[in-house]
């Protein structure tokens, strides 16, 4: 059973068509990268797997349960999904502990418990927690936002173009960590990127997204060697 399955998805802004029939299947445990230019839809795909929107048509099913399916609709607080925006959108006004631990339940002793857990888990310094986000790097700001992300025990992961905002350098290794700490953790993730190489290094299957659809599903190295047409051979050689 796949974690998500995604079945002919659609979705308009008044008569301009966003996504059109979008089909998409997320084994679990894998990592799984939509790649497309800006206005492509991808972003608009991330957000109704989330559930911050709906789709006009089709089905959302996480784990064998519907989430949306015409007469279903899941609250995104009650999918058990992560979620790591493009900016980390960390709480100004909470310091590094109260951001990850933002929302967990339990007494406070369990509460510091899982915060070091999670902490040590994202390679993140104990000594960072009393800090507040502006004190602590764009890398690190990242590492608390996927903390955040992981502290509600997520079936699955999205990172809308995390990476985006670090230096080249910076941008490589965390892009490298996380997959590896996704991989442990053995999270099903969806990474929305612009970028073809961030794309084709991170993920074990490559969704490229043209148009408001997905023109070549599969593993990288099919993508980059055997590419389903022009259009795609030429995005992914850029």
């Amino acid at each position: 059973m796949s974690t998500l399955e995604l079945h002919h998805i659609g979705k308009s802004y008044q008569s301009v068509m966003v996504l059109d029939r979008i089909d998409l299947h997320v084994p679990p445990g894998s990592r799984t990268a939509i790649v497309g230019p800006s206005g492509s839809g991808k972003t608009t795909l991330l957000r109704i797997i989330a559930g911050f929107e709906t789709p006009d048509a089709g089905k959302v099913i996480l784990q064998g349960k519907a989430m949306f399916d015409g007469t279903t609709y899941v609250p995104a607080h009650k999918r058990g999904i992560g979620f790591v925006p493009q900016d980390g959108a960390l709480f100004p006004h909470f310091t590094v502990a109260g951001n990850i631990g933002y929302g967990l339940k339990g007494s406070q002793r369990d509460k510091e418990r899982r915060i070091n857990e999670l902490m040590d888990m994202v390679a993140l310094d104990r000594r960072l927690s009393a800090l507040w986000p502006h004190e602590i790097s764009g890398g690190q700001q990242q590492r608390v936002a996927l903390a955040r992300a992981l502290a509600q025990r997520p079936v699955l992961m999205l990172l809308d173009e995390p990476f985006s905002a670090l230096d080249t350098a910076l941008r490589a290794s965390t892009r490298k960590a996380v997959a590896e700490l996704l991989s442990e953790a053995n999270i099903a993730s969806i990474l929305v990127t612009h970028d073809q190489t961030e794309a084709l290094s991170f993920a074990d299957q490559v969704a490229v997204m043209r148009a408001g659809k997905l023109a070549h599903v599969g593993p990288p190295q099919e993508l980059y060697l055997r590419p389903v047409d022009e259009p795609t051979a030429t995005f992914l050689g850029e």
